[in-house]
């Protein structure tokens, strides 16, 4: 049976997790990953398990903090699975000043290895309009 304690462990780690987003501290959020992960993020490709390193080229390419904001995030925790949905806002300025303010779906897929709840699935994604243009709906808020 879940406990508000588990729910509690997994709504820390993606806390912190975002925190460490926003600060681009790659190694904390790489920390937060399983040993493998599938990740399904906003950028091409259309499955990822990209680690460390590509995560400092991606964090290289922004002036300043990331912010990485969470809204109506739910957790639903069981034994040894896990799973977190939600809204997030990515904000920030690019290096090449192109200024970014987004608000996306969020996914992240939890196991319980050794003790300690690990992120080994995310999926990020925004609607597109069905208008026949095909356009990411990024100017969606919530």
């Amino acid at each position: 049976m879940p406990t508000q304690n588990e729910q509690a462990q997994v709504r820390a780690a993606i806390e912190d997790w975002a925190l460490a987003l926003s600060a681009k501290d790659a190694p904390r959020v790489i920390s937060h990953y399983g040993k493998t992960i599938a990740q399904f993020t906003l950028a091409p490709p259309l499955i990822t398990d990209e680690g460390a390193e590509e995560l400092r080229v991606w964090f290289d390419s922004w002036r300043g903090q990331i912010r990485y904001e969470l809204r109506d995030l739910s957790i639903t925790a069981a034994n040894d699975v896990a799973f977190g949905h939600g809204l997030a806002r990515l904000t920030g300025t690019k290096t090449d000043g192109e200024k970014a303010d987004l608000w996306f779906r969020l996914t992240l897929g939890f196991r319980k290895i050794s003790d300690t709840w690990k992120i080994v699935h995310t999926h990020e994604s925004v609607p597109f309009y069905m208008d026949g243009s095909y356009r990411a709906a990024i100017d969606l808020k919530p």
